[in-house]
């Protein structure tokens, strides 16, 4: 059966780009986001990978990118994949998390025809992609200097993301409550499971989260009966449901001694904050018997900044 986006029209066996345009910069320029739409001849699921939801979280960008050039889709069994290696374009091309104003696309689901830029981007993913998706992937990165060891987080009590968790098998696998005005929180309204990988930190590449992204991608696709190859793991991965933010006692200069992807046992030496003018240190210790599923990288921190997170 034939679908369309943007009153384009996408038959079984095509593959075609198709261009959504949001708004127009006061500068007059087209804020737009290109769509990637791979179809098999045979009857399947539809896959959403989505990048770039956060404009400087440049390794979901780059994995769905890569998956596209390095043709993954070209061959599908069953089925079809939309593909958005970069749907905040404001945020990329500022160096920024978020779009116009400081709006987070990720906190204005569903969005709105006549809203913010933000609101714009998240009313055209949920009126003219989310209701073609089965189910999809969410690719992100940690914050500003913060770094994700790769992992997926799904849906508490939702069994369908946690197989697909399961199939897309990152090292770690992460129960999370939905947040209200997210795209998961949304899609989850409408019965569709999505995914969210976190690996690495914003504004930079890390070959290994991206390379574990990819793989995901292939390994889900290929439970789901949409690929021919599978990608078998080299790990087995962890679950997690439980976690906690260290947090800076004190202002100063930090530095990590454990980082993401370490177990580590209560009591133990994570890192210390050092004053800049050497009259005092202070020992981060671990709070948990469990693993660091995150860390900040940043030299500096201020009292009650977040410094490692930890899962159990």
């Amino acid at each position: 059966m034939s679908f369309q986006i943007n009153k384009t029209t996408i038959a079984p066996g095509e593959n075609k780009l198709i261009k959504l345009n949001i708004a127009k910069l006061p500068s007059g320029t087209v804020i737009s986001i290109r769509v990637h739409v791979f179809r098999s001849k045979n009857p399947g699921p539809t896959a959403l990978l989505l990048g770039g939801l956060h404009g400087d979280e440049i390794n979901g960008v780059e994995i769905v990118r890569r998956a596209i050039g390095e043709n993954i889709f070209e061959q599908l069994e069953c089925g079809s994949v939309i593909a958005i290696p970069l749907l905040n374009v404001y945020g990329f091309i500022n160096f920024s998390r978020d779009a116009v104003d400081g709006k987070d696309v990720n906190r204005s689901f569903p969005g709105s025809a006549t809203g913010s830029l933000a609101s714009r981007v998240a009313y055209t993913l949920s009126q003219s992609i989310l209701p073609l998706v089965d189910f999809g992937v969410d690719f992100h990165t940690g914050g500003s200097s913060r770094y994700n060891y790769p992992q997926v987080r799904y849906t508490t009590e939702d069994a369908a993301a946690k197989k697909m968790a399961e199939q897309f098998a990152a090292p770690y696998l992460m129960e999370k409550k939905n947040l209200d005005k997210t795209l998961r929180h949304t899609a989850a309204g409408m019965n569709i499971p999505i995914l969210v990988y976190e690996g690495g930190e914003s504004l930079r590449f890390d070959g290994y989260s991206i390379d574990h992204g990819i793989k995901g991608i292939q390994r889900l696709l290929f439970q789901q009966k949409m690929l021919k190859a599978d990608v078998p793991t080299n790990h087995i991965p962890k679950y997690f449901s439980k976690f906690t933010w260290m947090r800076a006692e004190k202002s100063g200069m930090f530095m990590w001694m454990q980082s993401s992807g370490a177990k580590v046992s209560k009591g133990e030496i994570l890192g210390v904050i050092n004053s800049p003018h050497g009259t005092k240190e202070i020992r981060v210790l671990a709070k948990h018997d469990g693993y660091i599923v995150g860390h900040n990288n940043a030299p500096v921190v201020n009292a009650g900044d977040a410094l490692f997170h930890l899962g159990w």
